[in-house]
């Protein structure tokens, strides 16, 4: 089933001790169009790396030809430390994408994360130079403040379901139409927070926006 890929499990050494990871790598020769690193949920509430929109996700990337690394923060998982609250978080996600980068030397980057991995991706990914492109999946503005994101000018692709419990569509709404740059906003229409019964159009529009804005994607 995944033999268009190799998988490598591995322990990146973090500002906290180990952290748990997996790279996907295509199979196929070439230089990659960029790399993606995918941050996963809330690890207080079960969250780790192997989540089912965290996997969808890297799924996506995969089949696109793009090396992707998952991994899990401190405390989740066989991962060390403890959590931090999504403040140590973010230097667990900047480690992992010191990884990455310096397993694919000047290949652009892409920082994707879901639910509470998307407030801490996000934030890490604007602020890093060789991240181009930010995927925000469920982001969780019900409860947290993404004002963070009007200072973010790469191009952003959400992809909210329209029940979401966590992440209300009216004020996701909001917020990606005040942001600057390219930013697209897709809804699934009757999907929860964890995209269930519809992860089929979920991961439809990662792959879509991404084969847009990467035309040589499609010929993989």
């Amino acid at each position: 089933m995944d033999n268009h890929h190799e998988s490598q499990s591995l322990f990146l050494e973090g500002p906290a001790g180990r952290l748990e990871t997996v790279l996907w790598i295509p199979a196929r020769s070439g230089t990659p169009s960029f790399a993606a690193v995918v941050c996963h949920p809330h690890p207080l509430f079960g969250g780790t790396m192997h989540n089912k929109v965290v996997y969808n996700a890297a799924k996506t990337l995969d089949a696109l030809g793009v090396p992707v690394l998952r991994f899990n923060f401190r405390g989740a998982g066989l991962s060390a430390g403890e959590h931090d609250k999504g403040i140590g978080e973010q230097d667990d996600a900047q480690a992992a994408l010191d990884f990455l980068a310096a397993r694919f030397p000047g290949i652009p980057l892409l920082m994707a994360g879901f639910s509470f991995g998307s407030v801490v991706g996000l934030r890490v990914g604007c602020r890093d130079a060789r991240v181009i492109e930010l995927m925000g999946l469920g982001i969780p503005v019900n409860s947290t403040d993404f004002a963070f994101l009007t200072e973010c000018e790469k191009p952003k692709l959400f992809v909210q379901g329209a029940e979401d419990q966590f992440g209300a569509r009216k004020k996701v709404e909001e917020l990606v139409v005040g942001l600057r740059g390219e930013n697209r906003l897709v809804v699934v229409e009757h999907a929860d927070h964890f995209f269930a019964g519809h992860l089929d159009e979920f991961n439809a529009a990662i792959s879509a926006w991404l084969s847009e804005r990467h035309p040589s994607l499609q010929t993989i």
